[in-house]
C-alpha cells in the first residue's frame, strides 16, 4: 500500500492535470533557495525585465521586481507583531467560507497572526477534493510544492496536493485520479484553486521566497473551526472526513485557540 501511494505520489506531483491548467510548470529549484530581503521599496508597475522570453522568468527576476515592495509592506505588521521579518516558518490558514487568508508566523517564539487577505475566488462546496475536474478547492494540510513566476495567473504558488493522506483515501476508494495542480495564484478566477489579489500574490510569493517553501505550511479548511466545530453532516461526504476535519482543527486551533480577527486590505 505505501509503495503505491509513493508511486501515485510521484505521479501527482509531475502531472500537469490540474484544474487551473494555464499554469506553466516552475523552475524545478525555485523552492530549493531562501533568498534575503531587498532594501528598497517601491513597487514597479512594469512586468519581469522585457528581455526575458515567456517561460523563462526566475523567481529571481521576480524578486528583482516585487520582492522590496512587497518587504516594505510586509515588515509593518511583522513588527506590529514581534516576529522578524523573514520569519523562520509561515502558516498560511485559508477559510473557504469566510474567503479569508491568515498569515502566521513565528521566529523563536510561538506563531503570531500577522494579518489577513481576501480571498477573491474559491470554486465548489464544502467537503474535500476528490477527483480531476470536481472543481473543488481542497480541504487539508498542505506544503508549497513550488513557486512558478511563469504563471498566466500573473504568479502562483503549487501546492502540494495530492498530499500522503488523499492519495491513501483516493487508493482506498479506487479513485484513479484525484486531481493535481493545485494552486494559490493571483487573477480572481478559480477552478479548484485559491484565487488572491496580484499585489497580495506578490506578497506571498515574495515571503516564501524569503522564508524558504520547505518552512511554508498551508491549511485550508471549509470554515473557521475556532468559531464553531467542523462537522461532516453535508450529505454525500466520505466517511473520511471526520478524520480530515479533526487534523484541520488540531493545527488551527494550536495557533490560537480563540479567533483574533485582523482587518484585511480593501475590506
Amino acid at each position: 500500500m505505501k509503495s503505491t501511494a509513493k508511486i501515485i505520489v510521484g505521479l501527482a506531483v509531475t502531472g500537469l492535470l490540474n484544474a487551473c491548467s494555464g499554469h506553466k510548470p516552475a523552475s524545478p529549484t525555485a523552492n530549493a533557495t531562501v533568498v534575503k530581503p531587498q532594501t528598497q521599496a517601491a513597487r514597479k508597475t512594469h512586468d519581469i525585465p522585457l528581455s526575458k522570453l515567456p517561460g523563462q522568468r526566475t523567481v529571481q527576476d521576480v524578486l528583482q521586481t516585487y520582492g522590496a515592495y512587497a518587504a516594505s509592506k510586509l515588515k509593518p505588521y511583522f513588527d506590529k507583531a514581534k516576529v522578524a521579518y523573514p520569519p523562520r516558518e509561515v502558516t498560511f490558514i485559508a477559510l473557504k467560507q469566510e474567503m479569508r487568508l491568515e498569515l502566521w508566523a513565528r521566529d523563536s517564539g510561538e506563531f503570531r497572526l500577522i494579518r489577513d487577505y481576501r480571498i477573491r475566488a474559491a470554486s465548489g462546496m464544502p467537503g474535500p477534493k476528490l477527483r480531476q475536474g470536481d472543481m473543488q478547492v481542497p480541504e487539508g494540510v498542505y506544503r508549497i510544492a513550488g513557486l512558478n513566476p511563469n504563471s498566466h495567473f500573473h504568479l502562483s504558488m503549487k501546492l502540494n496536493y495530492p498530499n500522503e493522506f488523499d492519495l491513501f483515501h483516493a487508493w482506498q476508494e479506487g479513485r484513479s485520479d484525484p486531481g493535481s495542480d493545485i494552486f494559490i495564484h493571483g487573477k480572481a478566477n478559480s477552478l479548484g484553486c485559491l484565487a488572491m489579489e496580484d499585489e497580495t500574490i506578490e506578497e506571498l510569493f515574495v515571503l516564501t521566497a524569503h522564508t524558504g517553501a520547505e518552512n511554508v505550511k498551508v491549511v485550508i479548511a471549509p470554515h473557521d473551526p475556532r468559531i464553531f466545530p467542523l462537522k461532516a453532516d453535508i450529505e454525500g461526504l466520505p466517511a473520511w472526513t471526520p478524520e480530515l476535519y479533526s487534523r484541520i482543527s488540531r493545527e488551527i486551533k494550536a495557533l490560537s485557540p480563540e479567533p483574533k480577527p485582523v482587518a484585511a486590505a480593501g475590506l
